[in-house]
């Protein structure tokens, strides 16, 4: 059987082919009955829409797909989200874009979000955040034919285009200035291990220990909420030998890790050094306030727009764009080490 076409869902359901037309489309004029069973049989049929057709029809659909697979708990009290997704806003507004956000609750469900939004015509581009290892969505959207940005790399990831900034480079540096400050016990409250910048920043880490002979480095991997980041910062100040510095992969870990440490009476920056990955208001208010890594995040998501609608307009060019690499501001959370701990 040659491609599915939209005679062949109007003959399997039994409506005429405008109708089909208004169901995928999510134009009026069909009822939400007739419209679920046109979907249902497109997906059960693999149909797709053409894209050398939707190119003549000149339709768009003027909206962009960002679709997050996290606990919705923790991104709603993730600094970095709230400030990356104002930054996309505020780029695509400017070509009369909208957003479209769906938050899923995993690969899988990810993916399947990203086949119907490109068979219904809901969006004219895709931003991926989270880039995996192996990264499955990749060949997938591929496949469909949509343009995407990736945010992370370094890239190419396939036909896609990327913005990214130098994970390495960036827990490079923070080992660099522990290390001069005495600090040969370094912990990492880090994020999810399938990350690709995870893993950058964990063998950073790694790498580290080798060239600034550090005593013991460890990472610690999270799902970014305060929760799991409280537990990892109990159990590494719990340990006989514990270290005398903890780098932390968000704001959001960062804060609750420095309320454990008050809690266990573990004084900062006397006996322990803490250092945020991002560096929102919520390293600022804190006391003390939170050595951390700077950037400007609402600038990236501006960035990060710009690119999709370029790949919009040009999906055969793809581009790689690096960003620059996040600058440590020291704060109060960081001191020297003390040599006798």
């Amino acid at each position: 059987m040659g491609r599915p076409t939209i005679a062949d869902i109007a003959a399997r359901v039994g409506v005429s082919k405008g109708a089909v037309s208004f169901a995928l489309n999510g134009r009026p004029g069909v009822s939400e009955e007739t419209r679920a069973r046109v979907l249902k049989v497109a997906e059960e049929m693999k149909w797709r829409p053409h894209s050398a057709a939707r190119a003549l029809g000149g339709a768009r659909a003027e909206a962009a797909g960002l679709v997050i697979a996290r606990p919705a708990r923790t991104i709603g009290v993730e600094p970095f989200f709230a400030h990356l997704l104002s930054g996309l806003q505020a780029g695509l507004s400017a070509g009369a874009v909208a957003l479209h956000l769906l938050v899923v609750e995993d690969t899988a469900a990810e993916i399947e979000v990203y086949r119907r939004w490109a068979s219904e015509g809901r969006v004219d581009g895709f931003i991926l955040v989270d880039l995996q290892v192996r990264d499955p969505r990749i060949e997938v959207i591929e496949e469909l034919g949509v343009p995407a940005v990736v945010l992370g790399g370094p890239g190419p990831h396939g036909s896609l285009s990327s913005v990214w900034a130098d994970d390495r480079q960036a827990m490079l540096s923070i080992a660099d200035y522990l290390a001069a400050l005495g600090h040969t016990r370094i912990a990492h409250v880090s994020g999810l291990p399938a990350f690709r910048h995870t893993q950058r920043r964990v063998r950073a880490l790694r790498d580290s220990a080798r060239r600034l002979s550090l005593r013991e480095v460890v990472s610690v991997p999270t799902d970014f909420s305060d929760a799991q980041g409280a537990a990892a910062t109990r159990a590494l100040l719990s340990r006989k030998q514990r270290p005398t510095a903890i780098v932390y992969d968000s704001d959001l870990m960062a804060v609750a890790g420095l309320g454990v440490a008050a809690e266990m009476r573990v004084s900062v920056p006397d006996e322990l050094s803490i250092v945020a990955f991002d560096d929102s208001v919520l390293t600022q208010i804190v006391h003390p306030s939170l050595t951390a890594l700077s950037r400007d995040t609402f600038a990236l998501g501006r960035r990060v727009a710009e690119t999709l609608l370029g790949a919009i307009a040009d999906p055969a060019t793809p581009v790689n764009v690096r960003t620059p690499t996040p600058v440590l501001t020291v704060r109060e959370s960081t001191s020297a080490a003390d040599k006798e701990l």
